[in-house]
């Protein structure tokens, strides 16, 4: 049973009493004639062939009171967007597909790239960018929500507790964050948010001081949950970051444009799991190693935008600061699993901290080599304002590439 508290700066919508589902959709159908909903689901070509996204299709076809769902699919070739096209045609809403490596939607990538306003790096904000411009474009729904296409344990109710928040008509939140224990098949999972981000935070908040933005970031249940929801006018002022940050970047933003009462967070679900990232400890490019890098990254220059200056000094001091507290989180997950019953490997809890500790500081450098650097793509409102009928672009290469 889930606890009633409200202890951070930002609401916090609980799940009390298991509401039925049928309740609840029967809700956003009445919801859904004032603020008709869009879904986006960010793709790979791979997640056609894997265990998760059949089943998630098979959920989504009973989500009547949605007005779209929009896919953007990653890395396929011809032939694949064309089995594409016929394996999400089970869906009974109406959908697009942004096939992202396509002639015509690579026309547009090129006519953006000429004004330096392109998307410089492959990815999943990269997708979600380009989903958001097409969602813009439509015209289609007032609410969007996005969740991920790799969610094995995938119930509808998620989806229909993450847009409540922003399709209800009487509520004035203008963004919701979905979150949920990550537990899965008797393990304590979500590593990355609870070993660095939790206790990165404790420790930002030593070394450089109270700040209203580590505040905010420490309301949030799970602040790397990849499912949120929002309302369309949100998407033009919204500066995504194309790395692993997107989700601290996502949350960055909103804390940046709206105030906190308009911001919350929502329980979707009890039980959570999907494709786990290795750690990649030889390799910093890659799986959880490359996901703190970025994360720290994106926390660092957002405290630097509100007045935090950091030298190599600072970042020594946060490693130091970081690695101690980071092992008594280790302390608290552990006996927390034990007391559930659930199997945690302390040992690889403790080579998580020791590679996030090393991390801390490789974003510290990467950030002191080149302060000035801005890895989150343009807003729409700017693409529009250097090209003003770009949404009729985007709009018409999907439209074509989807006829047939």
């Amino acid at each position: 049973m889930a606890d009633f508290f409200q202890n951070g700066v930002i609401t916090t919508l609980h799940n009390l009493t298991d509401r039925p589902l049928e309740d609840l959709e029967k809700e956003l159908e009445r919801f859904s004639s004032r603020n008709p909903m869009s879904l986006v689901l960010p793709s790979l070509f791979s997640e056609l062939e894997g265990p998760a996204l059949g089943p998630i299709l098979d959920e989504l076809q009973g989500a009547k009171y949605l007005r779209e769902i929009v896919i953007g699919l990653d890395r396929a070739d011809e032939s694949q967007f064309h089995y594409a096209r016929d394996y999400f045609g089970r869906l009974p809403q109406e959908h697009r597909i942004l096939w992202n490596d396509g002639p015509r939607l690579r026309a547009v990538d090129k006519m953006l790239a000429d004004k330096g306003l392109a998307p410089t790096e492959m990815g999943k904000g990269r997708n979600v960018w380009y989903c958001f411009g097409y969602v813009l474009a439509a015209g289609r729904g007032r609410a969007v929500a996005l969740h991920d296409c790799d969610i094995v344990t995938y119930k509808r109710e998620l989806l229909a507790r993450l847009f409540y928040p922003v399709a209800n008509p009487n509520f004035n939140y203008q963004f919701c964050k979905g979150y949920y224990s990550r537990i899965a098949n008797g393990s304590l999972n979500g590593r990355v948010c609870r070993l660095l981000v939790s206790p990165l935070i404790h420790s930002l908040q030593k070394v450089v001081g109270h700040s209203d933005y580590l505040d905010y970031l420490n309301s949030f249940r799970y602040a790397l949950a990849g499912e949120f929801s929002m309302r369309a006018d949100v998407l033009r002022d919204l500066r995504i970051p194309s790395d692993w940050g997107l989700e601290i970047g996502v949350i960055s933003e909103m804390f940046r444009n709206y105030a906190a009462s308009r911001i919350c967070q929502v329980d979707i679900a009890d039980v959570y799991d999907h494709k786990h990232q290795d750690l990649s400890a030889e390799d910093p490019q890659k799986g959880l190693s490359r996901m703190s890098t970025d994360i720290t990254k994106a926390m660092i220059r957002k405290l630097a935008t509100h007045g935090t200056v950091f030298s190599r000094a600072t970042f020594r001091t946060l490693k130091a600061t970081y690695f101690r507290t980071a092992l008594d989180f280790v302390e608290r997950f552990y006996n927390d699993a034990q007391i559930n019953g659930l199997q945690i490997d302390r040992h690889k809890e403790e080579k998580a901290v020791e590679l996030f500790a090393e991390n801390i500081v490789r974003a510290g450098e990467t950030y002191l080599s080149n302060p000035m650097a801005t890895p989150s793509m343009p807003s729409w409102n700017r693409v529009i304002s250097a090209i003003p009928d770009i949404l009729d672009h985007i709009y018409e290469a999907v439209e074509e590439d989807n006829k047939g």
